[in-house]
């Protein structure tokens, strides 16, 4: 009788285990439900609200130095990126002559946690000790008055662990917020014994800008968010590859290209989703979702699907998501996470660049950021000079 007792409580642990495996993988499955909870980063906000230095920036990207991007939050230290910044100093909350504005900065975070003093923040400085930017455009395409915006990046192990970032070749052509064009795709390339502020590093063009044109009907680019899909990286399910996805057009369609890592810079490797397979040429990408933004990330749940976060739209109020089955979707409807209405203190203010940062995330967590910009950006600066800096939140999966 014990016997038998014995083999019925087995099998019934194994119908229950199927079942529980059954249950997980159906919901792997879907694409328009998830249980979370969400909630302000405070920690993290407070982490790059200053007074002196370095007081707000354009975008913010991580890059884990240990080139762990997924996983338990480990790495040693972590290389924040960002666009446009402000150099100077406040008091009793105003600019104080001086401060000025460079095109691009770093920060180096030791540790993962939001610790004030662990931070420094880093650009150059001239002959007379005024800020200048890290990262100047010196390619045979660049122009004489392009500059670079920076797109995202990682840490390749299988180069050196030597660190890649996109940068988006870009110049004035009119005043206001949006008096600026794209006009060019560049791989930023720095050898890991350099330290920022990063006096040396390469830099080449690539063909990974489309131009309006002849052929292409909307302007796009790639760099927007990578997703490295290795072993080495922490990924859950590696296949070896490095995702890097793009936007297009106004509707914000993504685009997806992928490559091995130790091939990141022959571009001749490099193939792109065409709908169906991996097309060596560019011009056969299709997009596999749009009302994305032009910063971004891709990150893999607890339970195997893919987080899509983005600004629906590039600059709407919602912080969204799509979930995904793979890296290259299907991608389901977008589920909004997070409503950015109270760090809008002015009608002229503007939230964009949702994304996650898995390296910094705690397990069944995603910590993400978006940016706080203005119409009237120098004008709404010089009141409020804490406007121009990332927010960030935490979503918690149920």
């Amino acid at each position: 009788m014990n016997r038998l007792k014995f083999t019925f409580g087995i099998k019934n642990i194994v119908l229950l285990c199927c079942l529980v495996g059954s249950l997980i993988k159906a919901d792997a499955q879907d694409l328009t439900n998830i249980k979370f909870t969400a909630a302000e980063a405070p920690e993290w906000t407070n982490l790059f609200v200053r007074e002196n230095g370095w007081f707000g920036g354009d975008g913010i990207y991580s890059i884990p130095l240990n080139g762990v991007e997924s996983g338990k939050p480990e790495a040693k230290k972590t290389l924040f990126i960002f666009s446009d910044s402000m150099i100077g100093k406040i008091k009793d909350n105003k600019m104080e002559p001086g401060a000025k504005m460079t095109h691009n900065s770093v920060a180096i975070l030791k540790g993962v946690k939001p610790v004030k003093e662990n931070i420094s923040f880093f650009w150059k400085n001239d002959a007379k000790d005024s800020a200048e930017t890290v990262f100047v455009p010196k390619t045979p395409l660049t122009g004489p008055t392009d500059y670079y915006w920076l797109g995202d990046g990682f840490v390749n192990q299988e180069q050196n662990n030597a660190i890649y970032i996109f940068g988006y070749r870009v110049k004035q052509v009119g005043d206001g917020a949006f008096g600026f064009s794209e006009v060019g795709n560049t791989l930023i390339k720095i050898s890991q014994k350099e330290e920022p502020p990063f006096k040396t590093f390469e830099q080449k063009d690539t063909p990974f800008y489309l131009s309006k044109g002849e052929t292409e009907k909307e302007m796009g680019s790639f760099g927007a968010g990578i997703f490295v899909n290795t072993s080495k990286a922490g990924a859950a399910n590696p296949d070896g590859y490095v995702y890097i996805y793009g936007v297009k057009g106004m509707a914000k369609k993504l685009l997806v290209a992928r490559v091995k890592p130790k091939e990141f810079d022959d571009y001749s490797k490099w193939n792109f989703w065409d709908g169906a397979t991996w097309n060596p040429d560019i011009k056969k990408s299709e997009a596999v979702t749009d009302q994305v933004s032009n910063e971004l990330s891709l990150s893999v749940l607890p339970d195997g699907r893919y987080a899509l976060v983005f600004q629906q739209s590039g600059m709407s109020r919602t912080v969204g998501m799509r979930l995904g089955k793979s890296p290259v979707g299907p991608f389901g409807p977008i589920i909004k996470l997070w409503d950015c209405s109270d760090a809008l203190k002015e009608k002229s203010y503007f939230p964009y660049n949702a994304k996650a940062h898995p390296s910094l995330s705690e397990k069944g967590e995603l910590l993400i950021s978006y940016n706080v910009n203005s119409f009237e950006f120098f004008k709404d600066l010089d009141k409020d000079p804490q406007l121009y800096r990332p927010r960030f939140i935490k979503i918690k999966f149920n």
